[in-house]
């Protein structure tokens, strides 16, 4: 594979583009001069950011869970701005609380979006993507190698992400098709911002050493996800120096059973911690896909009829 490449004038899909990350996405590769769709649940607020790209942008309202749906926008994108050149799995969504009392639809549209979208995605524009020699981001997290508690669902959906991108990587690999791994740590989203409005998550996040408790700017993190683009990068890091922590994963589990251990019995006692739901606006809107029974809880994972 080249270390870089000429993207001005190619297509770019981005999903979860109505805002946050996303957004910012699209913005800075409309900047280097490429036609971007925009993904997401949220058709107004995909067009208002389509009209602020510096090139064409073409919002396609979409559940990237939805195999029948997502095939149709990926016609779609590619009758309008052509095949795709580059893939951006960015869709997310995160909720926090035990594990134990978790609302089952709300722990399994976590998985389903962060990680069955992603594959949902990655299949419905490889073709593209294999006749243009493309490439596949996959967005994880440091929560793909260190999980935490109370956030057992997304730590499980980017593990899986993360694996699955590593498999795709190895599988498409001799078909001038790359795939990358993008390791994010707190971004400025307003999932992230959510996350701070429940004490026992803040605090958490409050014990980690200091470098590790910093929150980056959207326009920060999207610059270094564009650079891995540019570069076709097998992993990329944002920030930069959570390179350093990949040598790291093997103690990760232990530290986090450490603090684990003194932290959160105390945590527990102090505040009353209830389950977050889907965290951020975003989640806000996947809220309302998830079928409840009147106490708010599906029975046997399904919803009751």
């Amino acid at each position: 594979m080249p270390r870089s490449w000429e993207l001005e004038g190619r297509t770019a899909v981005v999903t979860g583009a109505a805002r946050g990350l996303g957004a910012g996405l699209a913005r800075l590769l409309a900047g280097r001069g490429m036609r971007v769709a925009l993904l997401g649940r949220e058709h107004a607020t995909l067009a208002a950011v389509a009209e602020t790209l510096a090139t064409e942008g073409h919002p396609v309202e979409v559940d990237v869970t939805d195999d029948a749906a997502m095939e149709r926008a990926a016609a779609e994108v590619t009758r309008v701005l052509g095949a795709p050149s580059v893939v951006i799995a960015n869709a997310g969504v995160a909720e926090g609380g035990p594990f134990e009392t978790s609302d089952p639809g709300t722990w399994r549209r976590v998985v389903e979006v962060n990680l069955v979208g992603s594959a949902v995605t990655a299949r419905a524009f490889l073709p593209g993507l294999r006749s243009n020699g493309g490439y596949f981001l996959q967005v994880a997290s440091t929560a793909a190698f260190g999980a935490a508690p109370m956030m057992s669902a997304y730590c499980a959906s980017k593990a899986g992400a993360e694996a699955f991108a590593r498999s795709l990587r190895a599988e498409v690999a001799h078909q001038a098709v790359g795939v990358g791994v993008a390791y994010l740590h707190w971004t400025d989203t307003d999932m992230v911002r959510d996350v701070d409005h429940h004490p026992v998550l803040r605090e958490l996040r409050g014990h980690m050493p200091g470098p590790a408790r910093r929150v980056y700017p959207v326009d920060q993190v999207a610059s270094w996800l564009v650079r891995g683009v540019e570069r076709r990068s097998a992993s990329v890091y944002a920030p930069p120096w959570l390179r350093l922590a990949q040598a790291g994963r093997p103690f990760f589990p232990l530290a986090v059973d450490l603090l684990s251990r003194r932290e959160l019995p105390r945590l527990m006692r102090e505040h009353a911690f209830e389950q977050t739901g889907l965290l951020g606006a975003g989640g806000h809107i996947e809220e309302k896909l998830i079928d409840r029974t009147p106490s708010g809880r599906r029975e046997n994972g399904h919803p009751a009829r």
